[in-house]
Parts: structure tokens; sequence; C-alpha cells
């Protein structure tokens, strides 16, 4: 059976890397007596995946992971239990179960939701981000640990509204299509003929779609 958690990430922990937050997680599960599953061979490591990795210095409010159980725990002991292990900054949301021979939600994932706030020029940003929507195509340059590729970013980028101070974006999160808000960021000023000013971003939802095309929360699938 799988444990799977929708926790926060706030604060000064936005700026724990993905690789430091698998760490993390595996540390506090420690700290629990949930009868956690271990991978075999001769370095065995806890059966935790995280559903997408966020990049170093992004807040979140759905931040999902899985957790490969033995036995059983009652919905709301595994839900105290991590609770009481995180610190403040990784708040748990939600706890559920999935049966072993469920889809590994990083699979599922397809889209993410994000808002994305900017410290300065937002009325240039704003005014690009009208411009952008306008368009059928913008050809931005996407940066990989295997090098650079050109991507369209408007392609990409389903969704975005503009409210008082920042943007609303639904960015495109496969392996064969991402747009991640630092490129989207890029784009926007580079229309708006501006710097790329400090900037927060904050992720608000994973989403995936099910068997008719309708896009969900991965949770939901």
């Amino acid at each position: 059976m799988k444990l799977v958690y929708v926790f926060g990430k706030e604060g000064r922990l936005r700026f724990l890397s993905h690789l430091d937050l698998q760490r993390f997680l595996m540390r506090a599960l420690n700290r629990t007596d949930l009868q956690i599953a271990y991978s075999k061979g001769f370095n065995p490591h806890p059966l935790l995946s995280l559903a997408g990795a966020l990049a170093m210095g992004y807040e979140s409010d759905y931040e999902v992971f899985e957790l490969r159980i033995e036995g059983s725990v009652s919905k709301e002991y595994a839900h105290e239990t991590m609770k009481n292990a995180l610190p403040e900054e990784l708040p748990i949301k939600d706890v559920f179960f999935a049966e072993d021979n469920h889809p590994s939600y990083m699979s599922l994932v397809r889209m993410s939701d994000f808002t994305i706030t900017p410290a300065e020029d937002f009325e240039a940003v704003k005014e690009a981000a009208l411009k952008f929507l306008e368009m059928d195509s913008y050809m931005g340059i996407r940066r990989t640990k295997t090098g650079e590729r050109e991507v369209d970013a408007r392609k990409l980028c389903k969704e975005m509204s503009i409210s008082i101070c920042s943007l609303k974006a639904r960015l495109m999160l496969t392996e064969q299509e991402t747009l991640k808000p630092d490129l989207l960021m890029e784009t926007l000023c580079k229309i708006a003929d501006i710097s790329v000013p400090q900037y927060r971003v904050r992720r608000n939802a994973l989403l995936g779609c099910d068997d008719c095309g309708n896009i969900k929360l991965i949770t939901d699938l």
C-alpha cells in the first residue's frame, strides 16, 4: 500500500533543493514509527518519490510525495505522525491511500499552475503578458543539463491571467514539453525590453488529465 502526502513548501525551506528535500523527508520518516517499505539490495532506502521537482527558491501550496508502507495505519495517524516530524515550513495538507499498482504520481504530471510575483516593473510585465497572449508563437531558449534548445514558449503556456500584482500561469511540465517560470519571465521581459526583476514563484497545483482529457489535480486521478 502507498501513503500519498500533499504538503506545502514555505519560508526559509523554499531554498531546499529537490535532492535536499528528498533527504529531509527521509530523515523525517526516521522520526516516525510508520512501517516503511525499503528497496532491496546493498543500499536499502525508503520507497519514497516526489511527484515533481520544484526549483530551489520556489514556494508551493501543492507538493506530493508517495511512500510505500508495510502493514496498515489510519489516515489520522499517518497525518499526525508526519506533521509532527516536519517543521512548519513543510505543512502536511492531506494524506490518503493508494494501491501499490496505482501509477506513480510523477508519471501523471502534465502541467503545473504557478503564481509569479515580480518585485518591480509589474506594469511593464503586465503589458508584455497581454501582448504575449495575443501571439500564436514565441520562441525561447530552454536551458537543460544537456545543453540548450529552442522551445515555443507561447505553445507551452496553456493559460495565463493577471491580477493586481502577479501573474497566474498554467505551464506544460512533461519530459518532452516543459516551460519553467524563469523562462516565461525572461520571455515577458524581453518583449517589454526590460531587465528581469526579482520575483517570487509559488506553485499552486500539479495537474494531469483523466481518460476523457479533463484536467485535474494529480491526486484526483
